[in-house]
């Protein structure tokens, strides 16, 4: 190694260091005293299946404080701490302590910055979050969102064809994971030819949202991390002398008092590409595992059509694609009558909170003919809500109503395999079989 490569080298360790070796032995260390907390984040039976964890948190109250860190499971505690001004996101890594924040933003590189990472909207509040917020929100709203309708209708329908004559598949590789990607690569004008690479590289990066990350896959994520910026780099140059009508080329050529740097426009454009494809590729994939555990249920909705926005919203309540997040309180406060000190980082377990038989009857049962199934807090809530939350809904609802409109006998063939992410919750690999390789086409 050269010297050069040397102190690269030092540099991405202390990062690691800071922003995951040091999270992950303070779990391990809560973990072997029994935390559940800590246990969500590492041990293999609760990847798995988390809700033992999440209803032995329960048994001890909606919002336990486990040593330095808080874990809310009740979804009125949950959903407080979203939505109160009593906490923040603490500049990204909230469980870390603040003199380890200032010194992992001392040593951070533009060039390798994740989603934790400011000035990524996952990791800043307002006011800061509010700028880039109103920026990104021209793209989502309802008459846009409405607007694509078509288009998603017409990737599915394509990738469907594509799928013609064969009886068995990757429902991940060749469909879930291919449509969420077209459409949002065509919202931030990212050509076709770059797609793929893109795809495998926000797989990647997607790994930071995981505290107990090792160092060996923190070096291939910020690899990962690092060429996308400099893809990113060159795309915006290119969208700076040919805008087209994509979201970044609004932003670049918009009039904003306030323009956002390039540093801020690569932020906003990785984290678009990164939740609007995550959250959705899980959330099919999970859909057709839960369909395929119960026949009858599928049958409903191959019955009436109608129902499957609302089956793509118990989706997100029963295994929710992100399982959790991170708050810091600003203030000393009190949530769920549990004093929490200023500083203290609370853990916002999202996949509890939408099995609390407080709100929702029969929590663990799949029911997607459920009413109150959208009280989920899947999207998270308050100003960090998910600003893409009906484009997912959307192109969710979509690929499921014509995969199955296509496949009405499709079935889970062998065991699907997990991600091994835990934030993330979805799957890697869904291998499926058709009856019959050669459907009708899927209607539009």
């Amino acid at each position: 190694m050269s010297p050069h490569e040397v102190r690269e080298e030092a540099r991405t360790w202390g990062r690691w260091a800071l922003g995951f070796g040091f999270g992950r032995t303070m779990i391990r260390l809560g973990a072997r005293r029994g935390a559940l907390s800590a246990r969500l984040a590492i041990d293999p039976e609760l990847h798995r299946d988390p809700v033992p964890g999440f209803e032995g948190l329960r048994r001890q109250g909606p919002l336990v404080v486990n040593g330095p860190m808080a874990a809310a499971v009740g979804h009125a505690a949950c959903n407080e701490i979203l939505r109160s001004e009593d906490f923040g996101v603490g500049g990204g890594h909230g469980e870390l302590p603040v003199l380890l924040r200032r010194l992992l933003a001392r040593i951070s590189e533009p060039g390798v910055m994740g989603p934790l990472d400011p000035p990524s909207m996952l990791a800043v509040d307002p006011p800061e979050h509010s700028r880039y917020r109103q920026q990104v929100a021209r793209a989502f709203t309802a008459r846009k969102v409405g607007r694509m309708v078509d288009r998603v209708e017409e990737v599915a329908v394509r990738l469907l064809d594509e799928l013609e004559g064969e009886t068995g598949f990757d429902l991940v590789e060749r469909y879930a994971a291919l449509l969420p990607v077209v459409v949002i690569s065509e919202l931030l004008g990212v050509p076709e030819e770059h797609r793929e690479r893109v795809l495998a590289l926000g797989n990647l990066a997607a790994t930071t949202l995981d505290p107990a990350l090792t160092f060996r896959q923190y070096r291939a994520a910020e690899a990962a991390m690092r060429e996308l910026h400099m893809m990113f780099a060159a795309h915006v140059e290119e969208l700076r002398r040919d805008p087209g009508e994509d979201l970044l080329s609004q932003i670049i050529t918009s009039d904003a008092p306030d323009p956002l740097s390039d540093t801020e426009l690569h932020q906003v454009g990785l984290l678009v590409l990164g939740a609007g494809f995550e959250t959705t590729v899980n959330l099919i994939g999970n859909a057709v595992v839960h369909l395929d555990r119960d026949p009858d249920q599928l049958a409903g909705l191959l019955a009436d059509p109608d129902g499957w926005p609302n089956a793509v919203d118990e989706t997100l309540r029963f295994d929710p694609p992100v399982q959790m997040t991170m708050r810091v309180a600003q203030r000393d406060t009190v949530v769920a009558g549990v004093a929490l000190r200023a500083g203290m980082p609370t853990l916002v377990i999202i996949g509890g909170a939408n099995r609390d038989p407080e709100v929702f009857a029969d929590p663990h049962r799949f029911d997607v003919t459920r009413p109150n199934a959208a009280e989920h807090l899947a999207f998270s809530a308050g100003v960090h809500y998910c600003i893409g939350s009906s484009l997912a809904r959307l192109e969710a609802a979509t690929a499921l109503r014509l995969l199955y409109e296509r496949h009405p006998d499709l079935r889970v063939a062998g065991t699907p395999e997990r991600r091994e992410t835990r934030v993330l919750r979805g799957y890697e690999r869904i291998p499926v079989a058709v009856r019959d390789g050669a459907r009708a086409p899927a209607s539009r």
